[in-house]
């Protein structure tokens, strides 16, 4: 494999790297301050920048509005991104890859405004009783004489408290059958209520509210249309896969700033007449966290090298959980470590270790915990065999 980026990929790279350093880091400490949320002004400029440089949108279409990236240019944006705290980057937009799936009018009339930034959406899928068993869900979707009869609890919507509309996994119920579908749902339907909107561990702009659903919608309101109806697992796997390659990009991010912060303090801090980098017991923890950031950002590359080239989505699907789960324990260990380097300073919330120790954490949590990615690597091993699994060439 050629890990060598073209020009037109490191000047992506570079573009990325510099709005994060310019526009995005600058916000943190008085984003933790606020609670996480950013004043409407500074959300619109950083959106607006952020479609000005071309950085919107990369996993969807040209003809879509978006910028056609390969997965390994998403990668290369994404590791960028995971360098900011405080989920500021969250206000910069974009849509979920699933609305490519849908109908032609669908496209018009959901994904192209949203990836113009005139509408906004969420995806509403866990339930109080289903979490990592998507089979649990609930939530149902009945014929009526106009269209569809949603009812259910969905929690954990993320940006829920911001969106115009939703996409929501229910099971059309087709006599005893239960035939899991995505429909799109418009907010302004009557029905549709925010019954709690709990704070969490981080402070990002957006919340993950609990959103009950008891509303009408109409035919077309299956995302795809009619013949998806029951395939919505299949629409929320390619979802899945995509989401968890971004989240190990993102924490490869996190690993290098916190990287870059704590050898910076650790060269310059003195105690006891010298360095405490000269320390072993702050100098190799690092040292740790730099081979888990080596071994998480060749694994997260190579796994978009995998889905470039074309590999068997089954062997993308259990790398892609290896990347996942690989850096997100990886970049919660050196969070840690690096608060410990920053000793009382690592405390404080107006340290970004401190912030990162938060953050990182619900990244072992959502697209799927690290139990689930054990299992789906777990299988993988006993389904393709050992030497598939671990291969680092692209089988033919």
């Amino acid at each position: 494999m050629d890990f060598d980026l073209t020009p037109e990929q490191r000047e992506l790279r570079d573009r990325a790297a510099r709005f994060v350093d310019e526009e995005l880091i600058p916000l943190e400490v008085d984003a933790e301050r606020a609670g996480g949320r950013l004043p409407d002004e500074a959300a619109r400029r950083i959106a607006a920048r952020a479609r000005e440089l071309k950085l919107v949108a990369g996993n969807h279409a040209v003809e879509h509005g978006g910028q056609g990236w390969s997965a390994l240019e998403q990668v290369l944006v994404h590791e960028e991104l995971g360098r900011n705290t405080n989920g500021v980057w969250w206000v910069m937009g974009g849509g979920y890859n699933v609305l490519s799936r849908g109908t032609p009018e669908q496209i018009e009339r959901y994904l192209l405004p949203t990836l113009r930034g005139e509408r906004a959406d969420s995806y509403a899928v866990t339930e109080a009783g289903a979490g990592s068993d998507a089979g649990g869900i609930a939530a149902t979707a009945e014929r009526t004489a106009g269209g569809w009869r949603i009812r259910g609890e969905k929690w954990f919507v993320t940006s829920g408290d911001v969106c115009d509309y939703d996409i929501v996994m229910v099971n059309v119920v087709d006599g005893d059958r239960r035939l899991p579908t995505l429909f799109l749902v418009d907010r302004d339907r009557p029905g549709i209520d925010v019954v709690d909107d709990p704070p969490f561990t981080h402070t990002f702009p957006h919340g993950h509210p609990t959103v009950r659903y008891d509303c009408e919608v109409p035919e077309d309101a299956v995302l795809g249309g009619p013949d998806m109806v029951g395939r919505g697992d299949e629409l929320q796997n390619e979802w899945f896969v995509e989401e968890r390659i971004h989240i190990a990009a993102r924490c490869v991010g996190a690993m290098r700033r916190l990287l870059d912060e704590a050898v910076g303090w650790a060269t310059e801090r003195r105690q006891f007449g010298q360095r405490i980098y000269d320390l072993q017991g702050v100098s190799f923890p690092l040292a740790d966290s730099a081979a888990d950031c080596a071994a998480a950002r060749l694994l997260t590359y190579q796994v978009a090298h995998m889905v470039d080239a074309g590999a068997d989505p089954k062997l993308v699907h259990g790398r892609a959980a290896m990347a996942k789960l690989f850096a997100s324990e990886a970049a919660y260990r050196c969070a840690d470590r690096a608060v410990q380097v920053f000793g009382g300073r690592g405390y404080m919330r107006t340290t970004a270790a401190e912030r990162f120790l938060r953050e990182l954490r619900v990244d072992r949590i959502w697209e799927g915990t690290s139990e689930i990615q054990r299992l789906i690597i777990a299988r993988g091993l006993e389904r393709r065999g050992v030497e598939r699994m671990l291969s680092p060439i692209r089988e033919g």
